[in-house]
């Protein structure tokens, strides 16, 4: 019996997960503008001319929710596979701007995440014989992999981006004496992949790290993945209020409702259960939408409990199931 069978998911109409009309209207533009983004960049980095033309279909798709509600099916069967190194060129793409613009050892990151095929989880087309990617969810170990040029990398990142003197010594901690039960949590996906897929994908994902804990061969292995802590490097769009107020004269009685626009529902729930998070600004070129003009898109940092990630499955189950 496979360690992970296949589950299969039509792609759904886009309906982004926020919690208000005025959210839900700006994720539907971001989400279209992000998908050409990304498009742009598979074009640039991804192997296989089929691949390309799969992610035009789901930006057609996108574009067409923008202006109007789309009442048809785009359907797509997706199976949820262990890592391997033909998935290079596709998580790679994904993960092209996860440290912002920084120049750093993106393959070999890669690669890390490619050569852990017992813990993550790579989305897939059934049956697609050109490997595009669509998804990768794991979990590293910062202690473990620590010698490694990209690890050392990302904590000089990291260390560099937090200005917060009340955030800069447990940072530092995680980092450095706690890394061993440390878990760098790694997810991203095109920005429109199903959101009904998410529960499963973060269950298979903690389910691997549980049973690693008790299947691997070696003690020093089945240790690492006792996780004690997540780290988790995100973005999401932070309201300006200072520019919203210059140019509405001012504050409307939501804008603590409306402080935050994540680009990934889970991100949200990750954000309320940490222990501790920071903001960082990014250079990332700032999506252009009359819808958006009040909004920076900014980096977050954050840092979650293992114990508390019972919860956080809980919790994304009803988000997804409710929506």
């Amino acid at each position: 019996m496979p360690r992970k069978p296949a589950r299969h998911h039509r792609l759904l109409p886009v309906r982004p997960l926020t919690f208000s009309p005025f959210a839900r209207s700006v994720a539907r533009v971001a989400t279209a503008y992000l998908v050409k983004h990304y498009m742009h960049n598979a074009v640039q980095q991804s192997a296989g001319d089929e691949f390309k033309e799969k992610l035009k279909i789901i930006g057609r798709h996108s574009e067409s929710s923008e202006d109007e509600e789309f009442d048809g099916v785009v359907q797509a069967d997706f199976a949820f596979f262990d890592p391997k190194p033909d998935d290079f060129h596709g998580v790679k793409t994904l993960l092209q701007s996860y440290l912002d613009n920084k120049q750093w050892d993106l393959s070999g990151f890669v690669d890390l995440i490619l050569g852990q095929t017992t813990v993550g989880t790579v989305v897939k087309l059934e049956d697609d014989e050109d490997n595009g990617v669509f998804s990768i969810i794991t979990a590293l170990n910062l202690g473990r992999y620590k010698d490694h040029k990209c690890i050392t990398e990302l904590k000089e990142f990291l260390l560099n981006i937090c200005h917060e003197k009340d955030k800069i010594g447990n940072l530092r901690s995680l980092l450095g004496d706690e890394a061993q039960k440390v878990g760098l949590l790694v997810s991203q996906c095109v920005v429109n992949l199903p959101p009904e897929l998410l529960p499963p994908l973060y269950d298979a994902l903690f389910d691997e790290i549980s049973w690693a804990t008790e299947d691997e061969p070696t003690e020093e292995l089945r240790n690492s993945f006792r996780f004690k802590f997540y780290l988790v490097v995100s973005k999401f769009y932070k309201l300006n209020l200072q520019q919203k107020n210059a140019n509405q004269k001012r504050s409307s009685s939501t804008d603590k409702d409306e402080a935050f626009l994540y680009i990934k529902p889970e991100d949200e729930i990750l954000h309320k259960l940490s222990m501790w998070s920071f903001l960082f600004p990014l250079q990332t070129q700032q999506v252009a939408t009359h819808e958006l003009k009040n909004y920076q898109l900014t980096g977050i940092v954050m840092a979650v409990k293992a114990e508390d990630i019972s919860s956080f499955r809980q919790q994304l189950h009803a988000l997804i199931n409710g929506s």
